[in-house]
């Protein structure tokens, strides 16, 4: 199984509307992966380091596929729609990381 990880970067400015990504953006994001997107979360990033320093990333979305290669099947038709409805909940720019779960 792999995890593949939206990482959106925390700043002084940077703003993330959890509802809207939750209950727009995750459904959207479900129904056109279909099948293929096993499971869903999304994380949100807490300014509670001792030190008093902001989290790096202010949201993480995490996306659950059996393989690679079925992500890239089920993103790959829907990925220019999911990229720019990211203007409707936050004005970072997300960076990806793809790992396998061991």
């Amino acid at each position: 199984m792999i995890k593949v990880n939206v990482l959106y970067p925390n700043g002084p400015q940077a703003t993330f509307d959890f509802d809207y990504y939750r209950n727009t953006h995750l459904p959207l994001v479900a129904e056109l992966l279909g099948d293929a997107l096993q499971d869903k979360h999304v994380e949100m990033g807490l300014d509670a380091s001792p030190g008093g320093e902001k989290a790096p990333y202010i949201a993480i979305g995490s996306l659950y596929f059996a393989t690679v290669e079925a992500f890239h099947a089920s993103l790959g038709p829907h990925a220019e729609q999911l990229m720019v409805d990211v203007i409707n909940f936050t004005n970072t720019q997300p960076s990806f990381q793809v790992s396998e779960l061991l």
